[in-house]
Parts: structure tokens; C-alpha cells; sequence
């Protein structure tokens, strides 16, 4: 099932033969640097997928599989996933998330699609706000998060240090680029 599109890539749901690039980009340190640590192994990146990425989705907040509309390669996931807090499901709200593989960094299929989820998450879907966390080392995420305007809302110092950033819903609800 195809999601959403952009001017490059369709986002859709995982498929058993996207199972290869998901796990090579598991395995690759400088993917998995900002996201959570360490390589997974392939029994533990082939448990993610089958049991985490190959779940069905009933709302349209997801991690969809990410592919060049050119020639139909995975290259990685993006989405909004729910918000969760201590009480539960935040109504209104998603946490925006891009996932690609190395060799498709620094062509702006980050940008691409975090637009193109933005727009959804407001036009679509009708969400108040979305948010995100990203590692204060990670500078390309960040570029493209201000790119697409979002903004500071809070930084988490610690072991592993986050900016979090927000975005409202546009008054009038039109999302501009």
C-alpha cells in the first residue's frame, strides 16, 4: 500500500524483500549512530523487521518503507509515529522520523520527505503539532529540521544529548514551503 509520494520517492508499506537494505543499513555504524547506539546484528535487525516494520498499521502513523520512485530501491523509512507520554497516546500529535540508508545521504531525500510527511500530518491528518528529538551531534538532521521550520522547544543533556523540536499546525491550516 503506497502512503504518500513525493517528487522522488514513494513511502509504503515494508515488503518481505526489503528485508536485505534493512538489514545492511542495521549493520552500518554511522546509520545507526544517532539512533539508539551499536550495529544490530542480523538476527536482531531481522527480529525489528519482522516484528516491529512488518506490523500492520491501522491509523497512518507509521515508519513507512522509503523508495526511489526511479527504480523501486529501498532506501530506508520515514514517517510520524504517535506521540506517547507517561498517561498515554498524545491526541493531536506525531513525532516525526527519517531513517536512510548512507549512500542517500546528502541528496535531500531527508528534506523531501520530511516535507512531505509535514504536509501530511497537517493537511491529512490534521494534527496540532508535530515533534521530534534529534542527537545535538547530528547536524545534518538538524539542518533539515530547520529547513523545514521547526523550531527548539527544549535540550536534554545527558549521556546522549537531544535538541527537541516542535512545529505547530499554520494558523489556517495550509502548510507553506
Amino acid at each position: 500500500m503506497i502512503v504518500l509520494e513525493s517528487e522522488r520517492l514513494l513511502f509504503r508499506s515494508h515488503e518481505a524483500a526489503d528485508l536485505e537494505a534493512f538489514c545492511a543499513m542495521e549493520a552500518d555504524a554511522e546509520v545507526r549512530r544517532y539512533v539508539g547506539g551499536a550495529p544490530r546484528t542480523r538476527e536482531a535487525a531481522e527480529q525489528r523487521f519482522w516484528e516491529g516494520v512488518m506490523r500492520p498499521v491501522e491509523d497512518r502513523l507509521a515508519m513507512w518503507a522509503t523508495v526511489l520512485k526511479e527504480d523501486g530501491s529501498y532506501i530506508g523509512r520515514c514517517g510520524l509515529y504517535p506521540k506517547f507520554k507517561e498517561e498515554g497516546r498524545v491526541g493531536g500529535e506525531a513525532v516525526l522520523g527519517f531513517y536512510l540508508a548512507r549512500g542517500f545521504w546528502g541528496r535531500g531525500f531527508a528534506s523531501e520527505a520530511g516535507r512531505a510527511f509535514v504536509d501530511f500530518g497537517f493537511d491529512e491528518l490534521k494534527l496540532k503539532r508535530i515533534v521530534t528529538a534529534v542527537q545535538v551531534e547530528n547536524a545534518a538532521s538538524i539542518r533539515v529540521l530547520e529547513k523545514l521550520g521547526f523550531v527548539i522547544a527544549s535540550h536534554e543533556v545527558g549521556e546522549r544529548s537531544f535538541y527537541h523540536f516542535e512545529l505547530s499546525r499554520p494558523v489556517g491550516g495550509a502548510v507553506g514551503r
